[in-house]
């Protein structure tokens, strides 16, 4: 995979990004200082939505299907909504300790939405975001990093000292996920109904065939943080990370090894285009990639 010099209309995105989202034909990717843009051309070129807040962006989600809603949280314990497809962008909700920080958030549907963070929080909402309610689903404080769902609806939430959770009731009720790891997971990557990928520190990958069971650990090229994991519309499996690490899997998530190249600076997400190609944010920016 080559770097492809990213031209942009009106705003140059190279300051830091940390989440996107794909929204009917647009992509919409949030980070630094409150900032959205918004390219409907395959990240080739980006327009700004109104700056709804200065706090920093962390992880946005729409409902899938309806093409409209949708969420972004952030620091300063901040969600915003959006309801015309990341257009224009409200607070829905700020708590009291504005240390706090969101660090993921998951929508359901369009009315069910949850979103994690820094110090076990864990808030939800089920009326599209009229009202948010939190609840401490865990014994410890540790950081939740990153909340998928897999194929069947099962729900993982990824965070540290070793913490994995799963819900199979859409988060009424979570179980613990054990491992022989304590360090922290950055997220599950949820490959087929029952195969696992967890990672997180130091190049740590674990995978598991019995929906987080029993677990093998995976060796990795490079020990540095891996942030972020995505399964290719083709199959193939990408791990991403520190320092620009960019790693692929051609069997379902056995092996590993670099990509030919992948950018410089720390990468915070990958995202697979309508196009096919693929754009990494992170400290660079929106950065384009080519196959």
């Amino acid at each position: 995979m080559a770097a492809v010099t990213l031209s942009a209309a009106g705003v140059v995105p190279r300051m830091l990004l940390l989440d996107g989202a794909i929204v009917g034909s647009e992509l919409i990717v949030v980070g630094d200082r409150g900032t959205i843009l918004r390219s409907a051309d395959q990240a080739r070129t980006w327009q700004a939505a109104p700056r709804a807040t200065p706090t920093t962006l962390t992880g946005i989600s729409f409902a899938p299907g309806a093409g409209t809603t949708g969420w972004a949280v952030g620091h300063d314990a901040l969600i915003l909504g959006t309801t015309d497809a990341g257009r224009t962008w409200n607070k829905q909700f700020q708590g009291e300790n504005l240390q706090d920080s969101f660090l993921d958030v998951l929508a359901l549907d369009a009315t069910h939405v949850i979103a994690v963070g820094a110090y076990a929080m864990y808030f939800e909402t089920k009326d599209g975001g009229k009202s948010w309610s939190n609840r401490k689903i865990t014994e410890d404080d540790y950081h939740f990093n990153r909340l998928t769902r897999g194929p069947t609806g099962t729900l993982y939430l990824a965070g540290e000292r070793g913490t994995l959770l799963k819900s199979a009731d859409a988060g009424a009720t979570w179980t613990k996920i054990a491992t022989s790891y304590d360090g922290s997971f950055f997220g599950i990557l949820p490959l087929e109904a029952r195969t696992l990928l967890a990672y997180g520190l130091r190049g740590h990958v674990f995978r598991s065939t019995d929906d987080g069971a029993t677990w093998a650990g995976i060796a990795t090229p490079q020990a540095v943080i891996l942030a972020t994991a995505l399964k290719l519309k083709g199959g193939n499996i990408l791990l991403a990370g520190g320092t620009g690490a960019l790693l692929t899997s051609a069997d379902d998530g056995v092996t590993f090894s670099p990509a030919a190249q992948s950018p410089s600076k720390a990468i915070a997400e990958i995202i697979e285009l309508p196009d096919g190609s693929l754009l990494a944010l992170g400290e660079a920016g929106a950065t384009r990639l080519a196959k």
